[in-house]
């Protein structure tokens, strides 16, 4: 039986992807300069909604038989494969919910009342739902100029080299994830602006509490005049953990024009059925009960994650065809790169099912092995994406440079090959 997901549905949110079928393919292992058309603004690339397939009707979840194959993200609940780029949004939504369900537990629609204030060197959020009330707030860094700026919100200070996005023109968001989701606490007893609203024992894990926090800037961010900060031009970045934490986000807020996830190891980007066979890899056992970073009904699946109905290069998948630049270290075994870089090549076909194959980058081809470094190798790629998605003011296409000691083969892990997708809406 057809089910809306009860948190989710709010009246005009079911806002069709915006620029997708007019986005032109383009070559995925081009060289980074590439030359393509300037997309525009980075309005014209994402909905306005938060979730814009909150309207879909989506059937409720089984389990299928297990399979470790990755799933076929153009299959549809029902069975049948989508046929026009059209279909994405409403699929879409079916990989949410089984990613919701089963790794990362539910983000709750956007609060009743949200409000706070934006100044040029600070935002301040507070909010209220179901008669519960929290706040926090993050700082702000400005580049050079008078706005206003596109933001790049970095999860816990650390992420992509906050020199260089502000020299491309971009304002750095400092949120500490801990305001939102403590780590340090037992899933019974959950700590943060998230749990103060939700409850403590709620099942939803702290990658999808830190993203929660990210959506609640980016709605004072709309409410605010729009002198200090643009609210069409957001993006976001973290490494480590909360690389994990920027990844979820961008996947889980379609508002986030540009997602920059760095080294975020196992229940981040690297596929969850490849881990266990990664040598030296975090285990999901590891991952799962170092912190409480995914949600509580992922612990099921911890020894066998053949039998997860939904692997991350769905959630990859889900943030297409919006910006996504994807930055790994080949150097650290723990970190997992090899399912990652399998992670992003399949998450990239619906880049290219999409005609959007330019809007994606994911690069592990790096000299320095320090976890977390502000790489040479990036700066680059992260400008252009920050002008790209961002300013509206670049082209470049998308570039994959896959580290040789961590290339994984995406022939190994699918047995569902890449539509043509039809233009239609």
């Amino acid at each position: 039986m057809a089910h809306v997901h009860r948190d989710r549905l709010r009246p005009g949110t079911a806002v069709s992807l915006l620029a997708v079928a007019g986005l032109t393919a383009t070559a995925l292992c081009a060289p980074a300069g590439a030359a393509a058309p300037a997309p525009g603004p980075a309005a014209r690339l994402q909905p306005a909604a938060e979730d814009d397939g909150a309207g879909c009707p989506v059937p409720a979840p089984g389990l299928p038989a297990a399979d470790a194959k990755l799933p076929d993200p153009f299959r549809k609940a029902d069975g049948t494969r989508i046929t026009a780029k059209s279909d994405w949004r409403c699929r879409r939504a079916e990989i949410r919910e089984l990613a919701e369900r089963h790794v990362y537990g539910d983000k709750p629609a956007k609060p009743q009342r949200v409000t706070g204030t934006v100044s040029r060197t600070g935002i301040t959020v507070n909010v209220t739902d179901n008669g519960r009330s929290a706040s926090f707030s993050a700082s702000v860094e400005l580049p050079g100029g008078s706005g206003p700026f596109p933001a790049v919100v970095v999860l816990g200070g650390l992420g992509a080299d906050t020199a260089a996005i502000k020299a491309a023109g971009a304002a750095v968001v400092r949120l500490d994830p801990y305001a939102i989701g403590r780590e340090g606490t037992p899933r019974t007893n959950k700590q943060g602006a998230f749990y103060t609203v939700y409850g403590s024992s709620s099942s939803t894990g702290l990658l999808l509490a830190w993203a929660w926090g990210v959506s609640r800037l980016i709605d004072v961010i709309e409410q605010s005049d729009g002198s200090v900060l643009r609210a069409d031009a957001t993006g976001v970045t973290g490494c480590s953990r909360f690389g994990k934490g920027a990844l979820v986000s961008g996947a889980f807020d379609q508002r986030i024009a540009l997602t920059m996830p760095i080294e975020s190891g196992t229940g981040g980007a690297p596929v969850f059925r490849g881990v266990a066979q990664e040598s030296g890899a975090q285990p999901l056992s590891s991952a799962y009960g170092e912190q409480p970073w995914l949600g509580d009904a992922f612990g099921s699946f911890t020894g066998n994650p053949a039998a997860l109905p939904v692997d991350t290069h769905e959630t990859i998948a889900m943030i297409a065809p919006r910006g996504l630049f994807l930055m790994e270290n080949p150097h650290v075994d723990w970190l997992a790169a090899r399912s990652g870089s399998v992670a992003a090549l399949g998450g990239a076909e619906v880049y290219k099912a999409l005609g959007a194959g330019g809007n994606i980058s994911y690069w592990s081809d790096v000299q320095d092995g320090t976890h977390c470094a502000a790489r040479a190798e990036w700066r680059t790629p992260l400008q252009q994406n920050i002008r790209k998605f961002l300013l509206g003011t670049g082209g470049d296409t998308g570039v994959f440079r896959i580290s040789s000691r961590k290339h994984g083969d995406l022939a190994q892990w699918r047995n569902w090959q890449t539509p043509v997708l039809a233009d239609r809406r």
